[in-house]
Order: C-alpha cells, then structure tokens, then sequence
C-alpha cells in the first residue's frame, strides 16, 4: 500500500542562517545565526516561451527568472548588516556609499509544521540589498518597527548534483536531523552549529 500523502502546511518560520563565501564558494566561517524571522519569501519565477509554426504551438520552452529573496525581521543586529551589506565601520560608526561591496553569502532558514516537523531551505549563493530607512512617530502606544532586507540569488556547484542549483530543500519528520545536517554541509561546508539549540531565544 503505499505511504499517505502530507497535507500539512508550514505554519511557522525560524532558524535563519548565512556565511560568507570564500574560494570554492564555501563558507569562510561558521554559520551565524540571526534571530526572529518574522517572514521570508522566495521568489522562483518562470516564463513559457512558445515557437510558433503552421498557426499553431510548434514547441514550449521554459525560461528561469531571476531568484530574489525578501525577509522581515523584529531586529537586524548591526553585526550582521555590516557582514551582509558590506559596510564600512569607523568605531562603532557603520556607512553606505556608492562603492559598498557586499560579499556572496549562502542562506538556510527552517519552515516550521503543527506536527514538529521542519522542511530546510539552502539558498546557495547571492548577494544582499541595502535596506531603505524609515521610522514613525509613537501615536498613544507602542508599535515595534520590523526591518525588511532583500537579496538575489544565483546558481553554483553543489556537490552531488549534475548541474548547478540555487535553491536546496529537504524535510525532517520531528526528531529527525538528517536533511538538515545534510543541507548544511552542502550549503556551507560545516556542521549545523548544535550550540545554538542551546542559548536562550533572546540570547
């Protein structure tokens, strides 16, 4: 007989990482943790291209689009803006300019399910946006102001597959660490940091 389909959806996100890639487009250091995703979104699109011949569709063709990123956080430590972004930092002052560099960068961010399982998501190579700036005014209460970042992505040798990709995904049942393990060596090059499972979430 075979296995029962999952309906479940995600309900839930968490766990986003990066690094900075260095020669072989793996992680120069272990992978950092920014904390308090609110939503992430990736964009994947795609485009049919039609030939046409004798008044009809002779052939269909997919064309890939361009992969964007864009993610809402409660609070972006200046830390990782600065890594991200590529900013220049004179003490404790950090500046953009019309010659920011930002560095290529690898991501994995955890989709959450009502059943404790969590599908991973690799990113494998691309660059963030600087963010605009904006603030508002208090109006009787308090209001927390989240801090939106987008980034592009592209394609890049990962081990083990034939062509290049720029997207990875894998799911674990709960209790299971298998995909996730997995996904960070080939998104990475290291081990998932299992210390950060044990720092308070404000941490």
């Amino acid at each position: 007989m075979p296995e029962e389909k999952n309906y479940r959806a995600a309900t839930g996100v968490d766990k986003f990482y990066y690094a900075k890639l260095g020669q072989n487009d793996l992680a120069e250091t272990n992978p950092e943790r920014v904390r308090f995703l609110q939503n992430i979104t990736v964009e994947m699109p795609q485009e049919p291209v039609r030939a046409y011949g004798d008044n009809q569709v002779a052939e269909i063709a997919v064309a890939a689009g361009d992969i964007t990123v864009s993610s809402q956080f409660h609070k972006i430590p200046e830390e990782d803006k600065s890594v991200l972004l590529g900013l220049e930092e004179q003490e404790g002052i950090y500046a953009h300019g019309s010659n920011d560099t930002p560095p290529y960068v690898a991501v994995i961010f955890a989709k959450t399910y009502e059943d404790g399982s969590t599908e991973w998501v690799g990113l494998t190579k691309g660059l963030f946006l600087r963010p605009n700036k904006s603030g508002s005014t208090k109006q009787g209460g308090v209001e927390f102001n989240p801090e939106e970042i987008s980034a592009a992505f592209m394609d890049r040798k990962v081990d083990g597959f034939s062509d290049d990709k720029s997207v990875l995904f894998g799911k674990d049942a709960k209790g299971e660490t298998a995909k996730r393990d997995a996904l960070f060596l080939k998104i990475f090059g290291k081990p998932y940091p299992e210390l950060d499972d044990a720092q308070p979430e404000g941490a």
